[in-house]
């Protein structure tokens, strides 16, 4: 492989087929350096097709077969932490196709010639263990097992903030575990109540049942029934089929005969989930197929589980919270686009996968006065990708929108000259690029665009018939440096049917690779999309050229002109 070195000088290929276990290892980039004989037996490929490839992005699924995103791969995360970690039950695809079930252990590893990297063992939990106290009853937990599995519980728990995601892990951690269901009730914000998860093992997996889920009755105030006094705030509780027998007094004890009859459980477990200061849900835990009964000793370590969850779904609820302030106010601070005279126009904002959803990328688009057919279009990104970030955006904006406005015959770079000196010395903005034109409609009914760029990724213009080049004259330097220096116009007349397209660099900047690699990837792409609806371009332009590994936020505007007088109209200046 080109910029490794040979195998022999990382990790013998003799030590790795000695091991029982599939042994990968993997650079610090995740790359796969070599894989012994069990682990391509188990993961249905050769070592060519195994080797230079991403292990994660080859071989690291979620259960419905989708890429698992990086953000929230425990293996990652070890490999970039040089840590040694392990799990249960991860769901890998095999290179002819399949999806297998694994548990793995990952840790880190440094040749005599100081090559960094990881080893990566992947095992299949034997039967016996899968299907622990099947048919006959289980070994019960041993205070370190129990300890184990509380430290386990919070390690997963906390290392996520979404709600769906934590509870998933936590049906993992238990089933089968401790049971062979898990019933997961939450309370909303309205004090509605969800059945939002119902999980089965069965034939060694774990299934949801989504026949199970859905909205329950509302919770009633006096009801002694378990589940109501734990969606109460009461303390755990044990439960059978007998519990639910009698009379329903409410809609829920109707639901639970319904769950009791469903899932065969004969032993059950009811304990609630509180936050800090409401009570969130309740978790239910059962025995079908295991033949022993819960007991009252089991209590304490359910109750200490659900208290972690409690905690993981306090703060995960909380973002969330966030999340949709900062997206509110996000689409408050981008504009709605102005209708032009037969000009289409479309933006896109799509925030940074792992901020708070707001950011300092912006686009805006404005009528000028004193002109029937003279617009203001500009793309930004002030540095950071956060709330502090988005606060800058909003006062860059507002003052380019009153320094245009007030002189709408002024070049963009006399403008921009402007907005950096009010920049220095009133916005809260450490830096920031942007690109600001001056779109206006000729006698000749053609359109002309007049630009000038302050250190920001250059605009792109595709003809109809395909042809796409960047608009890189006007180039200055970016905002905020405190360096004055004359910023320079261009003028380009746009042709008729074709499209304009200004973009922030998270469309096509990667860790991985250089801007002029994500430029020209850009420029393909968007030459091979010209004769899409102007959406569709946008949308197939970010699902494409978007590199999968950025962590930044990215938004653009694209505008198409009307056809021409004839087809044959539209000259560059």
């Amino acid at each position: 492989m080109p910029g490794h070195p040979a195998l022999s000088d990382t990790l013998p290929d003799r030590t790795l087929e000695n091991m029982a276990t599939s042994a990968i290892v993997v650079d610090d980039d995740g790359l796969i350096l070599s894989a012994n004989s069990t682990a391509q037996s188990l993961l249905g490929g050769d070592a060519t097709e195994l080797i230079g490839q991403d292990f994660h992005d080859l071989l690291h699924r979620d259960k419905h077969g989708h890429s698992m995103p990086r953000t929230r791969c425990p293996i990652k995360k070890a490999l970039l932490t040089r840590d040694t970690r392990h799990g249960d039950a991860e769901w890998f695809a095999r290179v002819d196709g399949p999806l297998v079930q694994l548990s793995w252990l990952v840790t880190p590893y440094t040749s005599d010639l100081g090559v960094t990297g990881a080893l990566i063992l992947l095992y299949e939990l034997h039967q016996e263990d899968v299907h622990q106290g099947e048919g006959g009853g289980s070994a019960p937990l041993t205070e370190l097992d129990r300890l184990a599995l509380l430290a386990e519980t919070t390690t997963q728990l906390t290392s996520t903030l979404d709600v769906d995601e934590a509870l998933h892990r936590l049906a993992a951690l238990t089933v089968p575990r401790l049971a062979d269901w898990a019933v997961f009730d939450l309370l909303t914000e309205r004090d509605e109540v969800r059945r939002v998860l119902v999980v089965q093992h069965k034939n060694g997996i774990r299934v949801e049942r989504d026949d199970l889920q859905g909205p329950m009755p509302p919770v009633p105030e006096e009801s002694p029934m378990p589940l109501s006094r734990a969606l109460r705030g009461a303390a755990s509780t044990l439960v059978g089929p007998a519990t639910y027998q009698g009379p329903p007094d409410s809609g829920i004890a109707v639901e639970q005969q319904r769950l009791f009859t469903e899932t065969g459980m004969h032993s059950a477990v009811i304990a609630p989930v509180r936050g800090l200061r409401d009570v969130l849900g309740a978790l239910t835990l059962g025995r079908a197929q295991r033949q022993d009964a819960f007991t009252s000793a089991d209590l304490p370590l359910l109750e200490d589980l659900t208290r972690r969850a409690g905690l993981a779904l306090d703060n995960a609820r909380l973002y969330q919270r966030q999340r949709k302030v900062a997206e509110t106010m996000q689409r408050h601070l981008l504009p709605q686009l102005p209708v032009l005279p037969e000009l289409e126009m479309t933006a896109r904002y799509v925030p940074a996968p792992d901020a708070s959803s707001v950011g300092g990328d912006w686009y805006d688009a404005f009528a000028l006065p004193s002109h029937a057919h003279a617009h203001a279009l500009a793309v930004g990104d002030v540095v950071g990708h956060d709330l502090d970030a988005a606060a800058g955006m909003a006062q860059v904006r507002n003052m380019l929108r009153a320094f245009a406005w007030s002189h709408p015959e002024a070049a963009p770079s006399a403008v921009v000259t402007r907005l950096d000196e009010a920049v220095m010395h009133i916005a809260e903005v450490p830096m920031a690029t942007m690109v600001l034109a001056r779109l206006t409609l000729g006698d000749d009914a053609l359109w002309r665009l007049r630009w000038t760029n302050a250190g920001h990724p250059p605009p792109l213009l595709i003809t109809h018939d395909g042809q796409a080049h960047y608009l890189d004259e006007a180039h200055g330097i970016l905002l905020g440096t405190g360096v004055t220096r004359p910023r320079p116009d261009a003028v380009t007349v746009l042709p008729p049917r074709a499209t304009l397209l200004l973009y922030t660099d998270g469309l096509v900047e990667s860790p991985k690779h250089s801007i002029d690699h994500g430029l020209n990837r850009l420029r393909r792409h968007a030459a091979s999309l010209a004769h899409r609806p102007l959406d569709s371009f946008c949308d197939s332009l970010l699902d494409e050229v978007r590199p999968h590994d950025n962590d930044d936020d990215v938004a653009m505007i694209a505008l198409r002109t009307p056809p021409g007088r004839d087809s044959g109209a539209g000259c560059l200046a």
